[in-house]
């Protein structure tokens, strides 16, 4: 069936609360996001419980606003796309429950989107270009994985982390360095006037065979050399960034370069809030220049969480044919290929 002309997207799987309405399954007609950065702040991360009571308190503006940028009348949506899982139980019953309770009250579809699905949605949405098959390298906060993305079939997982995502060392370590929540985007700031070989850190599981991930030792050994140096000045911790950040995203670019490679396909799709990193988008493209094949990146906004791509992803789903009934319900852990009812 065709791709449906108006849909809404609503994301709410962990403290960001965004609506969006997208026409023909790529324009963007608005995106709205809803901070909660000062909200978790003072306590140096993201308390699941403040997260979910703010979504409730925000949901209703956020989609009004998002309907009136794009200037479109609720009457007009065609079908409504609500982010399911992975993510924070609280905050996905809040999304969900307003997305069911609209569609039924409009009497359209819903459909729920797995929050992977969308980032990569995002890459294609802007990309007409990236065609399936691709390999989608998934870095953020609570994911890093890679995935062949294929025409008619759930991506197929080729590896992930074992313990700490990339974005959660990136959190970890800047706390580590004194810095400010949210800890990712500040570290790399700081790492723009440090070092990169200043410290030789590891690079867990960098050389092994698969696409397996692990960062929890990495963690650790900036750890150790903060605890060593006590007091830091200011050059050793612009230092610590740059040689942490460098090794962090080393293990990604290695990884993907190999995938491409294994896979056989000159395709790839970087996405995810650490798609973000402007170290790790300059070697991935210059690994794409060396190595002949194309990668794509989000623009920023895209790349942390928003509606758009869920939007994008439920678009793409609709058109398939796929329906949910309105007992659908959210899942804190799901994995990228499971069947939902």
């Amino acid at each position: 069936m065709p791709t449906p002309h108006l849909v809404l997207g609503i994301e709410s799987s962990c403290d960001e609360m965004a609506a969006a309405v997208l026409r023909a399954g790529r324009e963007i007609l608005a995106s709205v996001v809803h901070s909660q950065l000062e909200l978790h702040r003072p306590y140096g991360g993201v308390v699941p419980e403040l997260a979910s009571r703010d979504h409730v308190r925000t949901i209703s503006q956020v989609v009004s606003k998002a309907l009136d940028e794009a200037q479109v009348g609720e009457r007009e949506l065609e079908a409504v796309a609500v982010t399911m899982g992975p993510g924070l139980l609280g905050s996905l019953l809040v999304g969900l429950s307003f997305a069911k309770a609209l569609a039924y009250r409009l009497g359209i579809p819903v459909v729920g989107v797995h929050h992977l699905a969308g980032h990569l949605a995002a890459a294609e949405m802007v990309s007409p270009e990236l065609r399936r098959p691709y390999l989608g390298l998934v870095v953020s906060g609570g994911h890093t994985a890679l995935y062949r993305v294929e025409e008619g079939a759930a991506p197929k997982l080729l590896g992930e982390t074992s313990d700490d995502a990339v974005g959660e060392a990136f959190d970890k370590v800047a706390k580590l360095l004194g810095l400010p929540f949210p800890g990712g985007p500040a570290l790399a700031q700081l790492a723009q006037s440090g070092r990169e070989e200043a410290f030789a850190l590891p690079r867990p599981r960098q050389h092994e065979p698969g696409y397996a991930f692990s960062y929890s030792g990495l963690k650790t050994a900036v750890a150790r050399l903060v605890r060593e140096r006590e007091p830091l000045d200011a050059a050793t911790r612009a230092d610590l960034a740059a040689s942490f950040q460098a090794a962090a995203t080393d293990v990604l670019v290695s990884k993907a370069r190999r995938a491409v490679a294994d896979e056989g396909i000159a395709r790839l799709a970087v996405v995810g809030g650490v798609a973000a990193n402007q170290r790790l988008r300059e070697r991935i493209a210059a690994a794409a220049r060396a190595d002949g094949f194309a990668a794509t990146f989000p623009p920023l906004a895209l790349c942390t969480d928003n509606a758009a791509m869920v939007a994008a992803a439920g678009a793409r789903s609709l058109a398939a044919g796929e329906r949910h009934d309105l007992d659908l319900t959210a899942f804190s852990r799901l994995p990228l290929d499971a069947p939902v009812a």
